[in-house]
C-alpha cells in the first residue's frame, strides 16, 4: 500500500501567498515612490543640453545679431548723401572767400624769396671823400671800425653756401663790405668776382646763418609784358621792402648817367625801385628770381623812381658768372 504524502498546511500557505503576490511576467513594474522616469529624448532635455554645451556661442550670436540690427536701423535712418555738383563747389569757395582773407599773389611770392634777400653795405676809409659818416638820426648804424658808408644796396643768395649776387656799383671801390641776413645777423663779406659789363658782383660772407636758403632762379624767356612781378630790397636802406608791378618790356638797353657803360638785354618793369634797391631780386608770382634790379630811369637829377626800372636777367647773370643758372 502506497504511503500517503502529507503536506504541511503552513508550507502550503506560504507558497500560496508567494504565488499570490508575485507579479505576472507581463505585468508593469510599479515605480518607486517619489520617483518618475522621463520619457526618452524629450525636447526640453535636448535644448538644455545644447544650452549647456554652447552657452558662449549662443550669447555671442545673439549679441552680434542685436548689433547688426542696431547698425542697420541707424544707417537706414540717416539721410542719403547728395551727389557733389559744381554748384556745391562754387558755394563752398565763395563762403571761404567771404569768411577768410587769402594772401595776395604778390605777398606769397615775396614770402618765398624774402629769407634769401640781404642788405649790403660798403664802407671806405674815413676822410677819403667818397663816403658819408653814419647818421644815427637817419637810422644809419655806425660802423664799428669807424669807416664812412659808401653805399647801401641789396643782394640775393643764389647758393646756400653763402654766394650772393649784387650790383657792382653797390660795392665798387669799397674797403669793407658787410651783409645783413633776414634773421638780423651780420657778417663781413669778401668780393669774389666783378663783372662790369653787366654791373654785377659776387660776394661771399665769412659767416652765414644755419640753414641759409638760396633763392630759386628762373628764366626770363617765358616772361611777357604784363606779367606780374615783385621787387624785394632795401630802398634807402629800409627793408626788406616789397613793391609790385608788371613787366613793361623786354630786351631793353640802358646807358648810365655817366655814360660809362651800356647794359643790354634788360627787363623793364614798373615795380617801385629806389637807391638801395640795386642788387635785389625781381621775382615772378611763383617766387622765381628772373632778374637783378640794377637801374632806374629818371630824366631829372633827383635819382628817384618815376615808373621805369631795369633788371639784368638771370640768364645774363649766369653767363657773366660762368655758370648756368638753371
Amino acid at each position: 500500500m502506497k504511503p500517503q504524502v502529507l503536506y504541511s498546511g503552513s508550507r502550503r500557505a506560504h507558497h500560496a501567498g508567494a504565488s499570490a503576490t508575485r507579479p505576472a511576467a507581463d505585468a508593469p513594474v510599479p515605480e518607486p515612490a517619489g520617483t518618475s522616469l522621463p520619457n526618452r529624448n524629450p525636447p526640453f532635455v535636448r535644448v538644455r543640453a545644447f544650452w549647456t554645451r554652447r552657452t558662449g556661442f549662443v550669447l555671442f550670436s545673439g549679441g552680434a545679431a542685436c548689433a547688426a540690427l542696431v547698425a542697420g536701423a541707424y544707417l537706414w535712418s540717416q539721410p542719403k548723401p547728395q551727389a557733389l555738383t559744381q554748384d556745391h563747389i562754387d558755394a563752398a569757395v565763395l563762403r571761404t572767400l567771404e569768411e577768410k582773407t587769402l594772401p595776395s599773389r604778390a605777398a606769397k611770392a615775396a614770402d618765398i624769396v624774402r629769407p634769401s634777400v640781404v642788405r649790403v653795405r660798403s664802407f671806405v676809409e674815413p676822410g677819403s671823400g667818397k663816403g658819408k659818416p653814419a647818421d644815427p638820426q637817419a637810422g644809419d648804424k655806425k660802423d664799428p671800425q669807424g669807416m664812412d658808408e659808401l653805399s647801401v644796396g641789396s643782394g640775393v643768395v643764389i647758393v646756400d653756401t653763402g654766394v650772393i649776387l649784387t650790383n657792382l656799383h653797390v660795392v665798387a671801390g669799397a674797403k669793407r663790405v658787410t651783409v645783413t641776413f633776414y634773421d638780423g645777423s651780420e657778417s663781413e663779406a669778401d668780393l669774389v668776382s666783378l663783372h662790369p659789363e653787366n654791373d654785377l658782383a659776387v660776394i661771399k660772407p665769412r659767416t652765414i646763418p644755419d640753414d641759409l636758403p638760396a633763392a630759386t632762379l628762373g628764366s626770363a624767356s617765358r616772361l611777357k609784358p604784363g606779367d606780374e612781378v615783385v621787387a624785394v630790397g632795401f630802398p634807402f636802406g629800409i627793408g626788406p621792402s616789397v613793391t609790385s608791378g608788371v613787366i613793361s618790356g623786354l630786351n631793353r638797353e640802358f646807358r648810365s648817367r655817366e655814360g660809362e657803360r651800356v647794359l643790354t638785354r634788360l627787363i623793364q618793369f614798373d615795380a617801385a625801385a629806389n637807391p638801395g634797391s640795386s642788387g635785389g631780386p625781381l621775382v615772378t608770382m611763383q617766387g622765381d628770381v628772373v632778374g637783378i634790379v640794377t637801374a632806374i630811369l629818371n630824366p631829372t637829377d633827383s635819382g628817384t623812381f618815376v615808373g621805369i626800372g631795369f633788371a639784368v636777367t638771370i640768364a645774363v647773370a649766369g653767363s657773366a658768372l660762368g655758370v648756368h643758372p638753371f
